[in-house]
C-alpha cells in the first residue's frame, strides 16, 4: 500500500477513519488528516459518494444514525449535508501528502472509484455493505490497486464470493477485514477467532475494522496477527453526527496506534527458542551440581552430597541425577561446581 507491504509478519497497518466525522466541512476534513497524521497513523480514510447514487430519496436513517442525530432527517438529506466534493478531496489528498500520511477514502459508487485513481491514492476500500455489491467490488478491482475489503454483516460464503469477484476482475493484492457493523459494537460480539478463519479459508491477509468503544478490541486483534486496524477518529466525540460517538478522539488514537504496534511487533515467529536478549542471561541465572558439603577425594557421590547452584557455567543441574554413584577424583570443597575433572 504506497511504500508500505501490508500483510502477514508484518508491522500491522493502521488507518485513521475519519469517514464523515468533517460533517461536511472541508477545514474540519483538513484538522482529522493533521490529527491522523499526529497520532502517528500509516493513513487517513474518507468516504466519497453521490448520495443520488447511494440511497434513495426519503430512505430512514439507521437506528444508530438515529440516536445520534434524532430521526426527523432522512438518510438521503443527512448524507447531503456530509457530502463532500471533488475540490475538496483535492485539498484533503494534498494535505495528507504534505503531512506524510496516506490518502484513503471508501467510494460508493463506480465513479467514486475514478475519482480516487485520478487522486492517486494507494488503494480502495470498500465499505461492509457493499462487499454484496459485486459489481462494484470489479470495478474496484479492474483499477490493478490493492482493494481492502471489509466484512461488517456478511457470512462466509458472502465474503468468499467478494474476493473470488475481485480476483476475476484481476486483484492481486487483497486485504480481508473482519468487521461487526454495529456502532458502537459490543467487545463479547467481536468475535476476533473469525479473523482465523477467513485467512484460513480465503487465502489472503485479515486485518479488522472496529466498531466498539476505547481501544481494546483494536489491539486484541493487533495481537491475533491483523495485519491492518480500521478506526474511527473524531476531532470531538460528543459531536451531533452518525460516527461520532464511536469515535476515538486524536490523544486516544495516538495510544492506540502505539499499543497495536507493540502488540503486532510482540508476535514474533512462533519458533520457540531463545532471543538474541536473553543469551547473555542463560549463564548467569541457570544453575550447575555443586557440592552440598565438603567432599573428599575418592567420596562415592550421592543424590544429598549434591545441590544445583548459581552460575551455568559448570555441569548443568539437568546431569545432576547421572553424577550419583559417581567418585571423585580429588576433593571439593562445599559450595564449589563440579567440573568434569573432579570425576573418576
Amino acid at each position: 500500500m504506497g511504500d508500505r507491504t501490508v500483510g502477514r509478519g508484518e508491522t500491522v497497518y493502521v488507518v485513521a477513519e475519519a469517514g464523515v466525522n468533517h460533517d461536511g466541512i472541508v477545514e474540519r476534513a483538513l484538522e482529522l488528516v493533521d490529527a491522523a497524521a499526529d497520532a502517528g497513523a500509516d493513513a487517513v480514510k474518507f468516504q466519497v459518494f453521490d448520495v443520488d447514487r447511494l440511497v434513495a430519496e426519503g430512505t430512514e436513517k439507521a437506528e444508530y444514525q438515529r440516536r445520534a442525530n434524532g430521526g426527523a432527517e432522512s438518510q438521503d438529506a443527512m448524507l447531503r449535508r456530509l457530502q463532500l466534493g471533488r475540490a475538496d478531496f483535492e485539498a484533503i489528498a494534498e494535505r495528507a501528502a504534505a503531512r506524510g500520511i496516506a490518502f484513503l477514502a471508501t467510494p460508493f459508487d463506480e465513479e467514486s472509484v475514478d475519482l480516487l485513481v485520478e487522486l492517486g491514492v494507494p488503494a480502495i476500500k470498500i465499505a461492509s455493505p457493499d462487499l454484496v455489491n459485486l459489481p462494484l467490488v470489479a470495478h474496484a478491482a479492474r483499477t490493478g490497486l490493492p482493494v481492502v475489503l471489509s466484512t461488517g454483516m456478511a457470512d462466509l460464503d458472502e465474503s468468499r464470493a467478494a474476493v473470488a469477484a475481485a480476483q476475476a476482475a484481476g486483484a492481486t493484492d487483497l486485504v480481508v477485514l473482519h468487521c461487526v457493523s454495529a456502532y458502537p459494537a459490543r467487545p463479547e460480539d467481536a468475535n476476533l477467532a473469525a479473523m482465523a478463519t477467513l485467512a484460513r479459508e480465503l487465502d489472503v491477509p485479515v486485518g479488522f475494522s472496529d466498531h466498539s468503544l476505547g481501544t481494546a478490541v483494536a489491539v486484541a486483534a493487533a495481537a491475533l496477527g491483523a495485519c491492518l486496524i480500521e478506526k474511527h477518529l473524531t476531532l470531538d466525540r460528543t459531536a451531533p453526527g452518525p460516527d461520532h460517538a464511536a469515535s476515538l478522539e486524536p490523544q486516544e488514537l495516538a495510544g492506540m496506534v502505539l499499543a497495536c504496534r507493540t502488540a503486532s511487533a510482540a508476535i514474533g515467529d512462533g519458533v520457540k527458542q531463545p532471543v538474541a536478549a536473553e543469551l547473555e542471561n542463560i549463564s548467569v541465572t541457570r544453575r550447575s551440581v555443586a557440592a552440598a558439603d565438603d567432599l573428599p577425594a575418592g567420596s562415592v557421590l550421592t543424590r544429598s552430597s549434591l545441590v544445583a547452584l548459581r552460575p551455568g557455567t559448570g555441569i548443568p543441574a539437568a546431569s545432576l541425577e547421572s553424577l550419583v554413584g559417581r567418585t571423585l577424583a580429588r576433593a571439593v570443597p562445599r559450595f564449589t561446581l563440579l567440573a568434569p575433572e573432579d570425576l573418576q
